[in-house]
């Protein structure tokens, strides 16, 4: 099936103008000037892009697709997400991950909800582990399961600087960091770890340490949640200086007392003259939003989504706090270079069909992912399996 966008504004990320877009099954087949697509014989949808700015689909590099939680006993275990919970954010590409819980959450059926995903419209991957080291692995091993299992792209999310951690020492932060280098070299994949922040004093310093007492680059783990307060964001801020990624976390409005918005986070990167280039942003969705108090007692839990993903792009496109071309890099085309995602976060010939088509004010009027349509004219097209049961 053939689909043509006619006079659509692209943003690739870089603005190429007004064009026309091809569509051949998964993949942008051409990027033309209007009207110099010609085909003949064949059936073509074609689809109005006048008034419309096209950009890559959203990447979201973390997120609990099985659900996360957990802290405060069984009823507290997170739900699922849903392909309709991506798709109506212009999510197209997720990465799952586990959390807290590596008890009642597998890793074997954190691949099969990949699948599943997949299965649905969206693009998946995962990483191996969870909170706890030794990471919870499918073949045994962080190295063999990047090898062998096609899904498996790194590990995470490995708690540091977290009371609920398992308090790993930094030869075994080390160790973890180098099954992951070598397991993506054999395996052809970045092997990156990825590596959840709590608020604890120690922030990221195993990971200067690292780079100071060894010959891993930086590159090869990223911290995510940086922004959760103003000493941790200081830290990242310095990591980027040394060469390294960072990984920002939305959330609901208004932020808790002491943490840093995304929308502030990279308005302060930016005015630092730091690469934006090395920032990607996640939803962490699906995973719980634990309170505690001073004594490290539960006093309250929300849930983490999309919809905020989809609110701070939408913020940070309105106010201008980035160019528009430096906004869906942070959503988009870093995380696919980063996680080497092949045929992701660019809208160029030959890769793969995950398109946003927004207004000027940056609503959703339609999203493709693979060349499926999700939403269209501002309506969802797919549920999940048994999304129409409840």
């Amino acid at each position: 099936m053939f689909k043509l966008i006619s006079q659509v504004k692209v943003l690739s990320p870089e603005d190429q103008g007004v064009k026309d877009i091809l569509i051949a099954g998964e993949k942008i087949a051409a990027i033309e000037e209007p009207r110099k697509i010609k085909i003949e014989g064949l059936e073509v949808e074609l689809i109005d892009g006048s008034g419309l700015i096209a950009l890559p689909g959203f990447i979201d590099p973390h997120v609990h697709i099985l659900g996360g939680g957990g802290e405060g006993g069984p009823a507290t275990r997170a739900p699922e997400i849903r392909v309709e919970d991506c798709a109506s954010a212009g999510v197209t590409t997720v990465i799952g991950c586990l959390g807290t819980d590596s008890i009642t959450r597998h890793l074997s059926s954190l691949l099969a909800k990949a699948r599943a995903l997949e299965i649905e419209g969206l693009s998946t991957w995962i990483y191996a582990g969870a909170y706890n080291l030794p990471a919870p692995t499918i073949t045994g091993s962080v190295r063999s399961d990047l090898v062998l299992i096609d899904k498996v792209i790194g590990a995470g999310e490995i708690a540091l600087s977290d009371h609920r951690s398992s308090q790993p020492a930094y030869e075994e932060f080390l160790e973890l960091v180098a099954e992951c280098r070598v397991g993506g070299l054999l395996g052809g994949k970045a092997g990156i770890a990825h590596f959840h922040l709590g608020d604890g004093s120690r922030g990221l310093d195993y990971l200067f340490r690292m780079i100071k007492e060894t010959e891993i680059p930086a590159t090869q783990v990223i911290p995510t949640h940086t922004s959760r307060n103003r000493y941790l964001f200081e830290q990242a801020m310095e990591w980027l200086k040394l060469g390294g990624f960072i990984d920002l976390t939305t959330g609901p409005e208004p932020v808790e007392e002491g943490e840093i918005s995304v929308a502030e986070a990279l308005k302060q990167i930016k005015a630092a003259n730091l690469p934006l280039s090395r920032v990607t942003v996640s939803s962490d969705s699906n995973g719980s939003l634990p309170a505690f108090n001073g004594q490290g007692e539960l006093i309250g839990l929300g849930v983490a989504n999309q919809k905020d993903f989809l609110r701070t792009f939408q913020q940070i496109w309105r106010e201008k706090i980035l160019t528009r071309e430096e906004a869906i890099q942070v959503f988009s085309t870093n995380a696919a270079g980063f996680y080497k995602l092949p045929g992701k976060g660019r809208v160029e010939t030959g890769f793969e069909a995950d398109l946003l088509l927004l207004n000027e004010a940056a609503e959703l009027r339609y999203v493709f992912s693979r060349g499926k349509a999700l939403l269209e004219k501002g309506r969802l097209k797919v549920r999940g399996t048994f999304s129409s049961t409840y």
